[in-house]
Parts: C-alpha cells; structure tokens; sequence
C-alpha cells in the first residue's frame, strides 16, 4: 500500500519538476505531484516489459472497451469503442483540434486565469484570443454568462477548462448547460479540456459538457487522461472522445505529421488505472483534500492578508497575494527570499501577477516546508 506521507528524492531521475532549479529551491510549480504511482500500475508496467519488445503501440480493444464502461459508469455516458481517439496528451489533443476545425483570424473563446497551454494555443494557429474572466467570489468562481456571450458571438469555439485550472473550480451542471446554450446558438465548437475530472473534493461530480445532450456532444471534443489522477503523465497517453464522425475524422487527420503514436507503456499503465487502481485513487483523494484543507488553515492562521478559494477540485492552490504589499512578482519574491518555486500568475494572465500557483499534491511535510520557507521570506522584509 502507497504511503502517502513518505519522501521520494526525484532529483537525478529526469523530473522536470525537480530539475528546473538549484537543488536548495523546493519546487512546487508544475503539476505533478510527488507520489510514487499505484502499486498495480507499476506492476503492469513490470508484467509488459517481461516481453522484450517494445515496438510502436496501438491501443488494445480492452482498453476502449475499459474507457466505454468508465464512461458508462461514472457519467451514464453511452460511447462507442470508435468514438476514442489515443494522443500522446492532452495539449497535443486541443492543438489538433483547433488545427483540424478552425481557420487563421476566427475568434476562440478562453476563460481566464487559465494555465498557459490553453493560453498559447490560439497563437499556434492564427487565431484571435478572445478572453473572459471568471470572478472571484466570497463562494468561489463564478462565471458570468453575458460577456461569455459576447464573447462566443465573436468566435467559432470555446476551449473548456473543466475543472479549472488554477482555479480548481468544477462547472456547475447549470452553468455547464448554459455554456453548451450559448455554444449552441452561435454554432461554436466546444473543445473541452476534462484532464482534471478524477480529483474532485467534497462529494462532487465532475459532468463532461458533451453529456448533456446529443446536440452537445455532435459539437464537442472531450479531453481526458488518466495523468493527471494517477500521476502518470511523463507517459505521454492521453484520448480524446469525438461522437461527431466528421469532427472525428478531421481531428485525426490533423495529425499532420506531428502527433505521433502513443506510448506502448502508457496504454498498459492506462488500462491499469482505470481497472485496478480505484482504491489507490481513492485513498490519495483523501489525503489531497487533507492536504487542501491544511493549506487552507495555515494560510489563514500565519498569511492572513493571502486570499485563497478553496479548490473544488485538482491539487493546485491560486493563491492571490495582492494584499502582502510585495514591490513585485510574488513569485520572484519567494523564489528569490524563501528558496520555495512557485508557478507564476502571470502564466495565466496578464491581469493576474499577484498570484501564484502553489502544487499540493506532495507529503505533507514537503508542503509544511513550503509555508515554513514563504514565512522565512515574509519575514526577512
């Protein structure tokens, strides 16, 4: 059994998240989170090697037939085995997408602070950034439906981020259903990136857009991995799920040459989550949210003038700093005085660099030591 509490060294093992710094930063940026992966994971990954092959992989019909019940399971979404398309990832998934649908100058619709791939895309392909803001409430996150409006008037898509990222805010089916409306009455594609839909707290449930009508679905691309939940993504594997034949056809063929097949080990660690390890991922949800709500008490308890929305879902923290009276970025400023690395606000928009993203999903004493050092650097002011 994982135990969760326990310290792993990742520094000499090609951990980008560990690599990126001097060795007195700790880093709590990028998000991966440092737990080992399932016992039934690794062991999967163990029983493929004893093949000495390792050629290019293509998915097994058990793993779409795993991912159609999964589906059916947690979301009464009836799919097909035809309907999933395997990607290297989930950005690859939402470039190809709007490579595949969309033409140079056409207007894209992204609600803002979003994390920086979603905020690139639209760049990649000519297209004309069109940014909403979600507000920021004494409830949480809310989305304000008439600038969404406008916005999709000027656009041909939306690109979903759903649960949010850094917000950690989970569409409400309400709000989803207004969305899908508005998408619907301007005949706006929807790509919607669900990378985050397992790591929900407090009870919720994540509901894909694409469920909530045929309709809806005829106009959505549905991002998924298992990466994210299972700590996973340095294997590359991720899927898309298209319902719409001809999106689905255009999707692929947007390959172009640069999207390659997927990760022969990451299809078996695939199919290993979704089918042996619900109990791991139950047991690290529970100690994630622990986690949350620990970071929510001491920023309150010793860093009162930090506001933080509690995340609904995801291991990541938007922590708004504006009030410290910091003379510039607050992610400078503790990567500089308290030797702890932080994602920048600024990666999620430029109206936002008094943020920072903090990663919780580690030991709770790495993020103990996290809050030790930001005290350290507050203090020496």
């Amino acid at each position: 059994m994982t135990d969760f509490d326990a310290v792993y060294d990742r520094r000499g093992t090609g951990s980008s998240k560990w690599s990126k710094y001097p060795t007195d930063i700790l880093p709590m940026w990028v998000a991966d989170m440092d737990f080992p992966a399932a016992p039934e994971i690794l062991e999967a990954i163990r029983n493929r090697l004893e093949h000495p092959m390792l050629g290019y992989g293509v998915a097994r019909d058990e793993l779409r037939a795993r991912i159609v019940e999964d589906m059916q399971s947690k979301y009464h979404w009836s799919i097909t085995p035809e309907d999933i398309v395997f990607l290297p990832g989930v950005e690859p998934g939402f470039n190809m997408g709007l490579k595949a649908m969309l033409e140079p100058g056409d207007g894209l619709v992204v609600q803002t602070p979003v994390y920086r791939p979603i905020l690139n895309a639209p760049s990649h392909w000519g297209l004309v950034r069109n940014d909403v803001p979600l507000r920021q409430t004494e409830l949480g996150y809310v989305m304000d439906v008439d600038p969404l409006a406008a916005a999709l008037s000027q656009s041909r898509a939306l690109l979903l981020c759903n649960p949010q990222n850094p917000t950690g805010k989970v569409f409400t089916k309400h709000e989803l259903t207004e969305i899908a409306t508005l998408c619907r009455d301007n005949d706006a594609l929807i790509i919607s990136d669900e990378i985050h839909c397992d790591l929900l707290f407090d009870g919720r449930n994540h509901i894909p857009i694409a469920t909530l009508s045929e309709e809806t679905a005829n106009r959505t691309i549905t991002l998924m991995a298992a990466s994210k939940t299972f700590n996973i993504a340095g294997l590359k594997t991720a899927f898309a799920i298209i319902q719409n034949k001809s999106i689905r056809e255009r999707f692929v063929l947007s390959k172009l040459g640069m999207v390659d097949s997927v990760n022969v080990l990451g299809l078996e660690a695939t199919l290993a989550a979704y089918t042996h390890a619900s109990g791991w991922k139950a047991r690290m949800l529970s100690y994630i949210q622990a986690n949350r709500d620990y970071l929510s008490q001491q920023l309150a308890l010793r860093f009162p003038a930090i506001r933080l929305i509690k995340a609904e879902a995801t291991f990541l923290a938007w922590l708004d700093c504006s009030e410290l009276g910091l003379a510039g970025d607050p992610q400078a400023f503790f990567l500089e005085h308290g030797k702890v690395g932080f994602s920048a606000g600024s990666e999620f928009g430029a109206a936002y660099g008094d943020y920072v993203r903090v990663n919780f999903g580690c030991p709770r004493s790495l993020l103990s030591e996290g809050l030790d050092r930001m005290e350290r650097a507050l203090g020496k002011r």
